[in-house]
């Protein structure tokens, strides 16, 4: 009784304490300002919205599959909309254009209007501004400025905005090309990201560097700088600041009716976390990152939040905390007038703890990596060609393509530590885009064929067939047996700016062939037979692929070389050999026994291979041209996946925990095939590697055409397959990577420029990304290697380039995904693990000689000749097409230290030009100089009425974007000319481009006249 009366009395009291105190609505103070003689902290609001990982982009849009992971980002920006709406002061980065103009597409005018505002005065600012924001390590530079273009173009038009900031924040390591070119280039006054090696960070947080200027690129010099600024922890808040509906962090608490009253606590903890920070950074300014993945889905749990700690902090006077953004931010540290230390390079590898180095997805996912470039270079001629003919607004376009390669560049796609579903969506949408330019490819071609004649035009169109699966062998129209009087008709476009003599080859059904080029003239052809093994990758991938089998099984690959005009077309024909007539060559074929001990030379050209019967494999490499001679070996090995609980190796993570050589099984034997145009070594490893080694007659290297897996893991251990090719060479450790196809750098094993490394890993820590090639010297030679996908690779042993091709594990590595890396391809409910497929290339040259081969054959391999094929009755192809032309003057030919990376009309009828100087400074003696590109030349029918430089994203002129550069102060600045092209005179039309410069132009053309109509 006496304890129900206590209780009663209790309620009345505070009964009476709510009647007496009331409640009231508070009004916060969150002005910004920023306080001179304090420190200024900086809150910047932020969601980080992975396009596609866990989930594929529409599941994260929408928020379905939330048995995965709760998150929607449509409900993150009705939120944060709403949340910016209800009070000016409060301010909002968003990032992810994809996601963004998704949104933005559904929204009622009234709302856009809103939103606009919102943009205009600053409360909603976009940083980055990509339709994702990009991996650093896998993609080629082409597809990251491509990206970056497509999301900048989005917010010009809608806003009339210009993204400032770059914001990479959660990439695995940081590339210099992102530095300067997607950085300095674009226009950005500054870059933040939050990951870079444990080792690292200390050291800059102890010396107060975290902040520094980046010269990415050693040609472009100081012009290439850029303020970088780097979390002290991730890209989140200080532990206690996270509010998120059930975080676990202590809200402030400022009705003093209630029992856990913290106003003065929160402070506290709030200036405690500013002080720990400032003691790690330079100036009075900091910046915390207020949020981390999919946040604000009910922003007003986090503003709530930050405009009472702004309001009582403020009162506090301690330190002074504002709404904020990267752009206040930098701005604020401009002013400062602080001297910056200089980076140079680039932050690969990274490791975020010992043992754990990010190395391992630079291969993960080799084929998707594979489809992502190939359908990168499809793209660009298809671009093209759409050009030349004429935007269609209604019809087919490269817009989906375009799209879906734009999001396969974030750093959860290409680098392939997604979830296998995520995979096959991206895939999917690549699929569906490349089908839509094919359309655009298709007609372009036939429209050019046809001279424009509407007659054949139609016809043409319906009758050109392109082959994505020629790869694995499989193409209908080059398979299909020619009927009497039918030919053939094979045309081969080049979308590079000089011209071109490569041998192409074809699946064949039949021997008796003969190929005529586009004057009817015979050319040399070359026969080779298709073995079993490649047969049955062929029918069971094609089975997979299309849900059904060949109908055929060709017999043959035919050959032959064609000469193809730059930025056009070559046509040839493909007949039955009349009884008068020649045949293709029909290759010899010779194979070891491996009983004897002799030397077989593989190469009819200047190139010899040597290899040794006795043990099966390449011994020495001579080039007879320039004399050059070396032992030369080449291997295959794997290192087992760590399983350690504790860091296994996985997507991300490479961890090995032992590295073993692939020896032959059984007899070592081998078979040569030689011929007219080349000679093949075809060696089956063993029974799930097997590898063809191929040197043309006219070239000199060696291409090497690999197939990996299945990878068998029914010994409960996961693999990471690798390949070396070793030579003598003396490199003192020294080897050079690309940075995304561009700049080489210099890597040194078991070292790193900015800090004193402790090797915990010797072989993870010394992988580093490979889009291009890498290459070892010594004093008078140099190998290179170069690749048609991105890989991880290193030079472990002096004189060695080793190459990760495959991987395929059995534990996750614990970073987020949450699945095994065990990729399969199935037929029905017949599955086994993934087969990859690809080539590299080898070559050695004299010291100094061997960029002129990196570089203009790394073009040919990013841009490989597309075909298109078609059949003719008789000659009425013949006597009713062009058969060979070319978009430039036909007297011109790009300078051979240049390309066009991209041609291509907009929207607004004007046409966007990008040219690259494929050369570093210092790189080459003949190619290192000012190149120049004539304009005239290459519009020959068009008459240019105007030409705007721009930024490299298109968005801005490049006058506008060089005034607002901020001018920064920096410690030991580099020195050196910076040597770049010149202002485009208006009459002679003539672009300069110094070493590793890219230019991009608008140009405005009138049309004159295209195949003698008016266009």
């Amino acid at each position: 009784m006496k304890q129900l009366l206590l209780t009663l009395i209790v309620i009345t009291i505070i009964s009476s304490c709510f009647v007496l105190v009331k409640c009231k609505y508070m009004i916060y103070d969150t002005a910004p300002r920023i306080e001179p003689d304090k420190i200024n902290v900086h809150l910047v609001p932020h969601s980080h919205d992975d396009v596609g990982w866990l989930k594929t982009v529409d599941q994260y849009y929408a928020g379905a599959n939330n048995s995965i992971r709760g998150a929607c980002v449509q409900n993150v920006l009705d939120s944060v909309i709403s949340a910016l709406i209800d009070d000016k002061n409060r301010k909002f980065i968003y990032v992810e254009i994809a996601f963004f103009e998704r949104w933005w597409n559904q929204q009622s005018e009234v709302l856009k209007e809103k939103v606009k505002e919102l943009v205009n005065t600053g409360q909603l600012e976009f940083i980055n501004g990509g339709m994702c924001m990009h991996d650093e390590a896998t993609p080629h530079y082409i597809d990251l400025i491509d990206q970056t273009t497509l999301g900048h173009m989005f917010i010009l038009r809608e806003f009339g905005q210009k993204p400032r900031v770059g914001w990479q924040i959660d990439p695995f390591g940081h590339s210099a090309v992102q530095a300067y070119l997607l950085g300095a280039e674009v226009g950005f006054d500054s870059l933040y990201f939050a990951r870079m090696d444990y080792q690292d960070r200390e050291k800059r947080k102890n010396e107060k560097t975290l902040e520094f200027i980046w010269e990415g690129s050693k040609s472009l010099g100081s012009s290439s700088q850029i303020f970088t600024g780097i979390f002290p922890r991730h890209y989140d808040p200080p532990d206690g600041f996270t509010f998120e509906i059930n975080d676990v962090s202590d809200p402030i608490q400022d009705d003093e009716l209630l029992f856990d009253y913290n106003v003065q606590e929160r402070v506290n903890d709030f200036v405690e976390a500013a002080m720990a920070q400032v003691n790690v950074t330079r100036t009075n300014h900091i910046m915390w990152a207020m949020g981390t993945d999919f946040r604000y889905q009910y922003a007003v749990s986090w503003f709530r939040q930050m405009d009472k700690f702004i309001h009582y902090v403020n009162l506090d006077g301690r330190v002074n905390a504002l709404y904020s953004t990267p752009s206040i931010y930098t701005d604020a540290k401009n002013a400062a007038n602080e001297t910056w230390p200089l980076k140079t390079d680039d932050f690969f590898p990274y490791a975020d703890k010992a043992n754990t180095y990010w190395t391992g997805y630079f291969t993960s996912r080799p084929t998707f990596k594979g489809y992502v470039r190939s359908m990168s270079s499809y793209y660009l001629a298809a671009r093209q060609l759409e050009f030349y003919i004429g935007r269609n607004g209604s019809g087919p376009n490269t817009d989906a393509l375009a799209n879906a390669l734009a999001i396969a560049q974030h750093h959860d796609a290409v680098s392939g530590t997604q979830r296998q579903h995520v995979a096959a969506d991206y895939a999917l949408r690549i699929s569906k885009g490349y089908a839509e330019a094919e359309k655009i490819v298709a007609s372009s071609l036939a429209f050019l064929t046809t001279s424009g004649s509407s007659d054949n035009y139609e016809k043409t169109a319906g009758m050109l067939q392109q082959c994505p699966l020629l790869n694995i062998s499989y193409c209908p129209p080059s398979e299909a047996v020619l009927a009497e009087g039918k030919s053939l008709v094979v045309v081969v476009y080049n979308s590079l700016g000089w011209k071109r003599d490569e041998v192409v080859r074809i699946p064949v059904s039949t021997n008796e062939l003969i190929v005529l080029d586009s004057g009817g003239k015979e050319i040399k052809s070359q026969l080779l037979p298709i073995f079993n093994a490649s047969l049955n990758t062929r029918n069971y991938h094609v089975k997979a692929y299309l849900g059904k089998s060949p109908s055929s099984t060709p017999q043959y690959w035919l050959g032959f070389t064609v000469s193809v005009p730059p930025l056009g077309f070559s046509t040839y024909i493909i007949s039955k050999a009349k009884h008068t007539d020649r045949c293709s060559t029909m290759s010899t074929v010779w194979t070891s026994d491996s009983t004897g001990d002799e030397t077989v030379v593989v190469g009819g050209g200047n190139l010899k291979l040597h290899y040794a019967t006795d043990e099966g494999k390449l011994t020495r490499y001579i080039n007879n041209r320039n004399l050059v001679e070396e032992s030369m070996e080449h291997s295959y090995s794997y290192y087992s996946g760590h399983n350690n609980t504790n860091q296994a190796s996985g997507a991300y993570i490479f961890r090995p925990s032992g590295t073993f050589p692939i020896k032959s099984e059984g007899q070592k034997a081998f078979t040569i095939i030689r011929g007219p145009l080349m000679d093949e070594v075809h060696q089956p490893v063993n029974s799930w590697i097997n590898q063809v080694t191929r040197v043309y007659k006219d070239k000199e290297h060696a291409e090497v055409e690999f197939t990996v897996g299945p990878i068998p893991v029914d010994d409960g251990i996961g693999k990471e397959i690798t390949t070396q090719i070793t030579t003598g060479f003396k490199t003192n450790k020294t080897f050079y990577t690309d940075s995304n196809g561009r700049d080489f750098i210099k890597r040194v094993l078991d070292y790193r420029t900015d800090w004193d490394l402790k090797v915990n890993e010797p072989v993870a820590g010394n992988y580093y990304p490979i889009n291009l090639g890498a290459y070892v010297e010594d004093g008078s030679k140099e190998l290179s290697v170069l690749v048609d996908r991105a890989v991880g690779g290193s030079s472990l042993v002096d004189g060695q380039i080793e190459l990760m091709l495959h991987r395929r594990l059995l534990f996750d590595d614990g970073k987020g995904v949450g699945e095994v890396l065990n990729e399969t391809i199935c037929v029905v409910d017949d599955c086994m693990g993934l087969v990859v497929q690809g080539k590299f290339y080898i070559r050695i040259d004299p010291i100094g000689d061997g960029a002129k081969w990196r570089r203009t054959f790394g073009q040919e391999i990013y841009s490989p000749l597309l075909l298109a094929f078609a059949e003719q009755d008789g000659n009425d192809w013949t006597n009713s097409h062009v058969s060979s032309f070319s978009m430039i003057d036909e007297s011109y030919s790009l300078p051979n230290n240049t390309a066009i990376i991209t041609l291509q009309e907009l929207e607004s009828g004007k046409v966007l030009l990008r040219l690259a100087h494929l050369y570093e400074v210092g790189e080459d003696k003949d190619y290192s100089v000012m190149a120049n590109v004539e304009l005239k030349k290459l519009f020959p029918n068009r008459k240019i009425s105007k030409v705007t430089e721009m930024n490299l994203s298109g968005n801005q002129e490049r006058d506008e974007m060089e005034k607002k550069r901020l001018a920064w102060k920096v410690k030991d600045p580099s020195e050196g000319k910076i040597v770049r092209g010149g202002v485009v005179d208006s009459e002679k039309l003539v672009v300069e481009l110094g070493p590793m410069e890219i230019r991009t132009f608008f140009i405005d053309l009138v049309n004159i006249r295209m195949f003698g109509s008016e266009q």
